[in-house]
């Protein structure tokens, strides 16, 4: 029964759909209208392909707008007004906040926010973290420095809106926090897959700790594919006794899509972003459930800086489930399953790098540290994986390698040159992992 889930925004997420649409054709109209008048660049951008604002009558008619990408964002970046350039929507005197993208795929991009543009990601976060459960009785832990990347921080802001307490746990090495969780224990905790994992590997090797025994009751991901993949979530959920749920969201973005307590796929919060899918190859947009494709995403109610038709290379599909929370914004399941730009062929097969964590992360004998790297022998493509057996397992070692050589054929079509080595060998990392290394151009 829908009557036993709280909504931020009742209104918004139950919407009947054909008034969903109609709000976000408005939206779009509206934001459209904004950065056609008050930005340079959108403004050079759409009379150079000939679309005006008055144009946009449906939504079939927004696929007719050109679509924007990051390198266009930093291009147009570093021009007066500096740093922001031409995509500035605002007097400079309004910008109150600023934040930068991470940079793990080249230079950042500098993006300014308005007052009114950062309590709207705040309050975009917050219909996240109501949906997950999160009330004035939780104690959230937060593990991010104070930094230019926008990490968790209208996490952050959002936590307070809804009246939670806010530990902030920056400042401190990864031994530090976790005695600090066990100081006061928090019933929640927010962070990237891949420092969860990195914090109960430390809490139980370094510290003699169970992370199980902390109090963590609920953890809110993002920032890496991670929860939307079955044995990367079993593996967090396992290690802290913990309900793992997903976010996705970007700077550029903001924050569009979240996991509910029923966890059938991931929300698009669709009153605040208009979501389209695009065949990778033929820039068909789709329409129908099961079909994979790059997501494009305008987001509708931040303007110092537009997101308009916005290609963030995500790999997303349509379900074709209606979820029982009673929301009528559409799921995807498995939520961002890759991006297109990883996407890679490997002797004439193609290949998803988050295939590759599936499968590992489904050993119970593996740690969560794995490195994948593709060379070139000759003329010929080679992959390899290196793994850390955990101890224990050392005399599996042989069944352990045939039962992984098999396991990634069967998912990917390939076949790869396994390498087991000894549990802490690997790097660790705290933010963004970069586990999957193309060396094929570096070689020539």
């Amino acid at each position: 029964m829908a009557d036993k889930y709280k909504y931020w925004n009742p209104i918004l997420e139950k919407l009947p759909e054909d008034q969903l649409r109609n709000l976000q054709l408005r939206k779009f109209k509206r934001i459209f209208r904004w950065a056609y008048d008050n930005s340079p660049f959108y403004h050079n951008l759409y009379r150079s392909t000939g679309i005006e604002p008055g144009d946009i009558k449906t939504l079939d008619d927004v696929k007719k707008v050109p679509k924007t990408e990051k390198s266009m964002l930093r291009e147009a970046q570093g021009k007066e007004p500096y740093p922001y350039g031409e995509i500035l929507s605002v007097p400079l005197s309004q910008v109150t906040e600023y934040r930068q993208t991470s940079g793990t795929t080249g230079q950042p991009v500098y993006h300014p926010e308005t007052w009114q543009d950062w309590e709207w990601s705040a309050e975009s976060w917050a219909y996240c973290l109501y949906a997950q459960g999160y009330t004035a009785e939780d104690r959230a832990f937060l593990p991010f420095v104070y930094s230019l990347f926008i990490a968790f921080w209208a996490a952050h802001y959002a936590l307070e809106k809804i009246g939670c307490e806010v530990i902030p746990g920056g400042g401190m090495n990864t031994e530090a926090r976790i005695l600090k969780i066990r100081e006061l224990r928090p019933t929640a905790l927010l962070a990237t897959p891949t420092y969860v994992l990195g914090m109960a590997n430390t809490a139980r090797n370094k510290l003699g700790i169970d992370p199980r025994e902390l109090n963590i009751k609920k953890i809110t991901v993002a920032g890496e594919p991670g929860a939307g993949i079955p044995g990367t979530r079993k593996r967090m959920e396992d290690a802290w006794g913990a309900k793992v749920y997903d976010q996705a969201g970007a700077t550029e973005i903001g924050h569009w899509g979240y996991d509910c307590q029923e966890q059938c796929g991931m929300h698009v919060n669709e009153a605040l972003h208009l979501v389209e899918i695009e065949d990778i190859d033929t820039g068909e947009i789709i329409t129908s459930p099961g079909r994979k494709g790059k997501m494009i995403i305008t987001t509708f109610d931040r303007y110092a800086h537009p997101c308009i038709r916005f290609d963030s290379k995500d790999i997303v599909e349509w379900s074709s489930r209606q979820c029982e929370c009673g929301r009528t914004f559409r799921l995807l399941p498995g939520g961002v399953q890759g991006r297109a730009d990883d996407i890679t062929k490997v002797k004439g097969v193609l290949l998803a790098p988050t295939a590759i964590e599936e499968v590992v992360r489904d050993f119970v004998e593996l740690s969560d540290e794995y490195e994948v790297s593709v060379t070139k022998v000759g003329d010929i493509d080679a992959i390899a994986i290196k793994v850390e057996i955990l101890p224990g397992h050392e005399s599996n070692l042989e069944t352990i390698k045939m039962r992984l050589t098999e396991e990634l054929r069967l998912k990917t079509n390939l076949r790869y040159d396994i390498e087991c080595c000894s549990f802490g060998s690997l790097p660790r990392f705290e933010g963004k992992a970069r586990r999957f290394k193309d060396l094929r151009n570096k070689e020539h």
